[in-house]
């Protein structure tokens, strides 16, 4: 953006945990100014500090504990100067929320599946499909709003490892995930449920990677999925097996994940988006949160190849780079590509 002056932006629904992370990512952005924070009705009035149940593992940062948590409402947020709209909705509440927020102007960036399926809506993932931003035209923009989606938090770290290997030909993907207790929102689960246990299902999960990644890719593979719920707070870790039309090896697939940077101009993308490590252990839930900037790189490990199928396991922050990250990541691409108007 250069020396221009930050856009103002918007969170709603602050104070769950995909909210949290867009305060904490907003809070010293270069290109956005944190402008204005809602929640629920009985948190309107108080200071963010004193209102929110702070889950992530760090420090809230200072500028934004006394931010006032404000309502919900358009006008309001036209006279903050709001422009951008950073969507933490449950998908129920989205689905009446952002089709009037876009309808009253604003660039909706949303985390939500409540428009992820439409057809004139992009679900969004910019080191990958960069090129589905120019949907929003299809939606009125610059005349009107838009709406820009993310993946699910599994697809997003499925379509990262997977978009360097689509040259290779994609026929089968057989998917299990492994997924925290941060990815079904706070409060989340019973502790009866999920302390010393897992569960074997998670409802419209395997669904979702099913639709999305075809979407995503512009890929039609067989895709066969299971979702996992484990006592882990953060990090989604997912087994992969490819069968590819052409046959590649090790080296192959390690090349193209070394060589996928198809975004650089982005504050939220990393230096490497996606890092592969030969160690046996590798990755485990417990780096989520490593990178820089945090909890926005995808890690890779554990590849084989074994009767002609291409193995491995990857790692993907389930909040940041799953969701709010990501939402921020699309954002900064239709700045970069659009500006605002």
């Amino acid at each position: 953006m250069g020396g221009n002056k930050k856009i103002k932006v918007a969170v709603i629904g602050a104070t769950g945990a995909v909210g949290q992370v867009f305060m904490w990512m907003l809070s010293d952005h270069p290109w956005f100014d944190l402008s204005y924070a809602t929640a629920s009705a009985a948190r309107v009035g108080q200071k963010y500090a004193a209102t929110v149940h702070w889950v992530m593992p760090f420090e809230m940062p200072e500028s934004i504990k006394d931010m006032e948590v404000k309502e919900f409402n358009y006008a309001k947020m036209k006279e903050e100067g709001v422009r951008i709209v950073f969507s933490a909705l449950p998908a129920a509440v989205a689905q009446e929320a952002e089709p009037q927020l876009r309808a009253h102007g604003f660039y909706v960036f949303s985390n939500a599946a409540a428009m992820r399926y439409d057809s004139n809506v992009p679900i969004l993932i910019p080191d990958t499909n960069v090129e589905q931003l120019d949907l929003i035209r299809t939606q009125g923009y610059p005349q009107t709003g838009f709406c820009v989606t993310n993946a699910n938090c599994v697809t997003t770290g499925l379509a990262m490892a997977l978009a360097p290997l689509r040259k290779f030909g994609i026929k089968t993907i057989t998917i299990n995930s492994y997924q925290s207790v941060s990815g079904a929102g706070y409060p989340g689960l019973s502790s009866f449920d999920i302390t010393d246990n897992c569960i074997p299902f998670i409802k419209g999960e395997e669904e979702k990677i099913d639709k999305e990644i075809k979407k995503i890719l512009s890929i039609d593979p067989l895709v066969y999925a299971y979702t996992v719920r484990v006592p882990v707070m953060f990090g989604h870790l997912e087994t992969v097996w490819l069968d590819l039309e052409e046959d590649v090896n090790e080296e192959d697939i390690i090349k193209a994940w070394n060589e996928f940077k198809e975004v650089q101009d982005l504050p939220s993308t990393p230096a490497q988006p996606i890092v592969y490590s030969p160690e046996p252990t590798f990755p485990q839930p417990k780096y989520a949160f490593w990178g820089n900037p945090k909890g926005m790189v995808v890690y890779t490990g554990r590849l084989k190849k074994q009767n002609g199928k291409i193995g491995f396991c990857l790692l993907v922050n389930n909040i940041v780079k799953g969701a709010a990250g990501g939402s921020i990541q699309n954002a900064e691409a239709f700045v970069s590509r659009y500006g605002v108007k």
